[in-house]
């Protein structure tokens, strides 16, 4: 029997170690043909300047950073300035265009009589009884409103039921509210907080329906999709959505408030920035007249700063670039 002759195995050459690793050491060694380069050089990159700490350093990275800001301020001021001045111009010459300046105060007249006015309690009181009027009317318009409006944007049947009372009552004006109210409840101040609720009711009733209309319907499949119930839905959906559209509407209804109270002070009311103005013009004295009114500009534009501010630190994400 012929016996098969076995081969030894031919014994294998030594595996030559075919990775590389680059940029060991701080030193460039290029990999060898048919290597492997676990780790590809980079470029060196320029170290990042420390940032200057002096005063002047930060005062120039916060003027760089603020930059918008201060401009708008400067521009608002010399807006303001200019008014002024022309207001000084045309009260001095007495001018008349077709708009009579006349009787029209000075500034300096205006000035006077806000020192005189400040330095009694009598004015200082005024301007707590009207904040306080739009405080509590505002407060509960915002309460009873943006709660209304959620529900009516997400549920069709309610929307249906609501909208059409409140369209019909919305272009009513404030001053026509007064002989209604004043039948409805049993005192002037709750008929005045009654018409400044109605001031900023719809605006912001409004707008708060305008967002939830708005709100993309693919975040919402999204969540349900994920297994979100109604109401967390509506918690991190439809919520967070429609805040800017809310602020926005609470910016509008404050003013619309101040509009009505005023309107109800000056007729009904016995105290109030609006019955200092129609009292001032009742009793002819013309630089109080122009004190009311500034003073009610003065508070308007404050309390919807305000609202801004807060919205804008609730609604980060909504801050315009």
């Amino acid at each position: 029997m012929n016996s098969i002759a076995m081969k030894p195995a031919a014994k294998s050459a030594p595996i030559a170690a075919p990775f590389h690793l680059a940029g060991d050491g701080g030193v460039h060694r290029p990999a060898a043909p048919g290597h492997i380069v676990l780790r590809p050089e980079r470029d060196t990159v320029a170290a990042m300047p420390a940032p200057d700490r002096s005063f002047a350093g930060r005062a120039r990275r916060w003027l760089k950073l603020n930059a918008h800001t201060i401009r708008a301020t400067l521009l608002g001021a010399l807006a303001i300035g200019l008014f002024i001045l022309a207001w000084h111009v045309v009260t001095a010459n007495r001018m008349t265009f077709y708009v009579r300046f006349l009787n029209v105060p000075s500034p300096e007249q205006v000035l006077e009589s806000a020192r005189t006015a400040f330095s009694t309690g009598a004015f200082l009181n005024h301007i707590y009884i009207s904040c306080r009027r739009i405080f509590i009317g505002f407060a509960l318009a915002a309460v009873v409103a943006v709660p209304l409006g959620l529900l009516m944007g997400r549920f069709q049947l309610l929307k249906e039921f609501v909208f059409p009372v409140s369209e019909v009552l919305r272009p009513i004006p404030a001053i026509a509210w007064v002989p209604m109210s004043i039948m409805l409840w049993p005192t002037n101040e709750e008929s005045i907080v009654f018409i400044t609720f109605l001031g900023s009711f719809f605006p912001i009733l409004l707008n708060t329906l305008h967002g939830m209309a708005n709100v993309d319907e693919v975040l919402v499949r999204a969540a349900r999709c994920l297994g979100a119930t109604e109401r967390a839905t509506f918690r991190e959906v439809y919520f967070p959505a429609v805040l800017p559209q809310v602020f926005t509407g609470l910016t509008v209804g404050m003013g619309v408030a101040w509009v009505s109270l005023i309107a109800a002070e000056m007729i009904s009311g016995q105290f109030g920035i609006g019955y200092f103005t129609w009292e001032a013009y009742s009793l002819v004295q013309y630089p109080d007249i122009a004190l009311g009114m500034i003073t009610i500009g003065v508070l308007g534009l404050a309390s919807s700063f305000l609202i801004r501010i807060a919205g804008r630190a609730v609604t980060p994400w909504s801050r315009a670039k």
